[in-house]
């Protein structure tokens, strides 16, 4: 008798990006757009995805004409009149489309191996999630925490997020803040801080006023016209990103697997908490 083995179950989540005119990016069209650069040919890439031809160029069609600037651009001459390039907003809306990609599949896989075969809470844990993501907002760090210390002052409040077993974000907010929030210890908040607030150090030596100090992995850098995004990845798995000048980049000698230290000021963190 063959015993077989059993099924391995995996949650994916796909992204789709819509408009009041239709859906603008999804898997689909970003494969497509990703061909495109590799192949430089909108028959070959139509067939690496696979799309008809037609198909594939309707869709490029739409894209171009949704978004701010265009994605890909035609060139005379070539087998079906012009071949095709992506251009670099095109290729800084792929890397942008992955990188959220990327940390919306790290949130569901971390999800994914805290439910076990824990029966029923599973439904409600997969409704934070749904719940957690559901929001939103322009800050791009969003963390999700507890509460693990309050320091109570004339006219504000130090607030201590436990992120995970070796990380704690500090924030300062106002006493009417935490009177409205109802802060207390082990409550879960959501901590948010924009990118351009984030610092990058290198050097574990260098002292700063800042509270914040979150040290891990360089695993993505995303260059811009001006600036560029990094992404720092704690040992834990969360992501932390900073917008930083292609000088500093330079500078500190910033690239994939390197180690760096994203750095914020405790006034620079928002919270906000789910009733």
């Amino acid at each position: 008798m063959t015993t077989r083995r059993p099924v391995q179950h995996k949650l994916v989540g796909k992204l789709t990006v819509d408009t009041e005119f239709g859906t603008f990016l999804g898997d689909t069209r970003i494969r497509l757009l990703e061909a495109i650069d590799r192949y430089g040919s909108i028959s070959q890439a139509a067939k690496a995805v696979p799309l008809s031809y037609k198909a594939a160029w309707d869709a490029v069609d739409a894209m171009n004409n949704l978004a701010e600037a265009p994605l890909v651009e035609r060139s005379v001459g070539g087998k079906h009149g012009g071949g095709t390039s992506l251009t670099d907003y095109g290729r800084r809306v792929i890397a942008m489309y992955r990188a959220v990609e990327q940390e919306y599949q790290q949130a569901i896989d971390r999800l994914s191996s805290r439910l076990g075969d824990e029966g029923e809470t599973n439904v409600h844990q997969f409704q934070t999630l749904l719940r957690r993501m559901a929001m939103r907002t322009s800050a791009r760090n969003q963390f999700v925490g507890t509460v693990s210390g309050l320091r109570e002052g004339e006219v504000s409040f130090e607030v201590r997020v436990r992120l995970d077993d070796a990380n704690e974000v500090v924030a300062v907010i106002t006493r009417a803040s935490a009177e409205n929030l109802e802060l207390g210890i082990g409550r879960e908040v959501h901590a948010f801080v924009k990118a351009p607030s984030v610092l990058i150090i290198t050097d574990r030596d260098t002292r700063t006023t800042a509270r914040n100090h979150l040290w891990g992995e360089v695993t993505a850098i995303h260059e811009g016209p001006v600036s560029s995004e990094v992404t720092i990845t704690l040992p834990s798995g969360r992501n932390i990103t900073s917008v930083v000048t292609h000088d500093s980049i330079g500078n500190l000698d910033l690239h994939v697997g390197s180690m760096a230290c994203a750095v914020f000021q405790a006034t620079s963190v928002i919270l906000a908490v789910f009733d």
